[in-house]
């Protein structure tokens, strides 16, 4: 990802995904899932070692240095399947609004309160995300695949922001944002 979006349009909600666009993000999920394990773990590993303040919310591994340790965590790679499963269910159920709503409020809900994560984090995530899958599936994920792919991780954000705010998060934090 080229550049991070500002703080200013944070909430900017991306248009709804095509049914082209829902298409292509399930055909090249399917193909990118079946390198579940490793592609969560390039994800994680990548997050961590180019935005290293995201580890502070992970106790097992924030004091982790090398990528190569952190490759073999077996907390790390558990987080990552799970974030991977998150995904894949957001994927198949892309024209289930309802069920997408749901699984974003627990997530969400969870990140906020539990686990008390800065939202801007999602964000980067996103970014990242969008970097390894390009990197490790170039055949795949073309640029108006990315292009969808940039959109449904927008509508994301977006809507884990609104739950934030929905569990008074802004009350809650002490970051000013």
């Amino acid at each position: 990802m080229e550049r991070m979006q500002g703080e200013g349009d944070l909430l900017e909600q991306p248009s709804p995904l095509t049914d082209k666009e829902r298409v292509m993000i399930q055909d090249s999920w399917a193909k990118v899932y079946q390198k579940c394990d490793d592609t969560g773990v390039a994800i994680l590993v990548r997050l961590f070692v180019n935005f290293p303040s995201s580890k502070q919310y992970f106790s097992q591994f924030k004091h982790i240095e090398q990528p190569e340790e952190l490759e073999r965590s077996a907390q790390l790679r558990k987080h990552a399947r799970r974030i991977m499963n998150a995904i894949n269910t957001l994927v198949e159920s892309l024209d289930n609004s309802e069920k997408v709503a749901s699984v974003l409020k627990l997530v969400g809900k969870a990140h906020a309160l539990k686990h008390k994560v800065e939202p801007v984090y999602f964000k980067i995530l996103s970014g990242v995300i969008l970097e390894v899958l390009g990197e490790e599936f170039p055949e795949v994920v073309t640029p108006e695949v990315a292009a969808a792919w940039t959109k449904l991780l927008a509508t994301i954000y977006c809507s884990i922001t609104a739950i934030y705010e929905e569990v008074g998060w802004a009350k809650l934090s002490t970051s000013t944002g």
